[in-house]
């Protein structure tokens, strides 16, 4: 059985169009925008807000 707190709604950030997200995420966790596939951070729950998440650069140890 599936309700309405199963997910969360917010705004992807690069097209503007509303997303659903699960409901468990958490500050600082990365997700898969459904509509551009680019990796979202979640930056805040109460309001939800997702921004682009930093591309990783290589850590060469210097």
């Amino acid at each position: 059985m599936t309700s309405d707190t199963d997910t969360l709604t917010a705004e992807d950030p690069i097209t503007g169009e509303e997303i659903e997200i699960p409901a468990d995420v958490e500050v600082g966790e990365i997700i898969d925008s459904p509509v551009t596939g680019t990796e979202l951070e979640v930056i805040s729950l109460d309001p939800v807000v997702l921004e682009e998440a930093p591309e990783l650069e290589e850590d060469w140890g210097e």
